[in-house]
């Protein structure tokens, strides 16, 4: 699974919904999470096309708050962004979703830092930290991430939030299969993680493939 991916529906990507899945099935990936920018209509078109590519769409969200970006998963309906977090995050809940949150500490990106993710889990709306993004400058943010969800005691997820067709499947986890958020979740607990830093642009530096253990615990590249 690729949990983090952009179609040209959020306005910054270059891949096309029947792009996307063409190259998750050249990828042998057999589900991606769809996590346009304040939107969700491509990625719920996209679950009935998915079959025939033997892909499974799980629709997200990629919601913007004043404190950084959070995603949603398994959503039925959009999330307005500049929400408060807390607010955010508990229509994502409200809806049975998971909240996931991308690229914490990335210095580049709005990221929630340590301040969104306490504000999460002291709310108890924390469900998934993303471990491994791909298009990472410095291997030190996936690691911080890492350490973060140790801490708390949630498991880690990974995406390559890729936003060209080139990228999808850069970073995917192997995990057990699911049929809900629950099952996500919980799959998540012993999931492993593979796949390389990407430069979905050029002002992101390749590295070369390397391999993760365990998504809930601290790794070393």
């Amino acid at each position: 699974m690729d949990c983090h991916l952009h179609t040209v529906r959020s306005g910054d990507a270059a891949t096309t919904p029947e792009q996307m899945l063409r190259c998750a099935r050249s990828a042998k990936l057999d589900v991606i999470a769809v996590t346009d920018h304040h939107a969700v209509d491509a990625a719920k078109r996209m679950q009935d096309s998915a079959i025939e590519y033997g892909v499974r769409v799980v629709v997200g969200e990629e919601i913007r708050t004043p404190l950084g970006e959070i995603i949603g998963l398994f959503l039925q309906e959009r999330v307005p962004y500049v929400l408060p977090l807390a607010e955010a995050a508990a229509r994502v809940h409200d809806q049975g979703g998971a909240v996931y949150v991308p690229h914490p500490f990335d210095p580049n990106r709005s990221g929630l830092g340590r301040r969104g993710i306490d504000q999460l889990a002291d709310s108890g709306l924390l469900d998934v930290i993303e471990v491994y993004n791909a298009k990472m400058t410095a291997e030190v943010s996936n690691q911080l991430a890492a350490s973060a969800a140790a801490e708390f005691d949630v498991p880690g997820g990974a995406g390559s939030d890729a936003h060209d067709p080139e990228g999808i499947g850069a970073v995917f986890m192997e995990l057990d299969d699911f049929s809900d958020r629950d099952g996500f979740i919980r799959s998540l607990g012993d999931a492993t993680i593979q796949g390389h830093l990407y430069a979905h642009s050029k002002r992101f530096r390749s590295r070369k493939p390397t391999q993760f253990g365990s998504a809930r615990k601290q790794y070393t590249p």
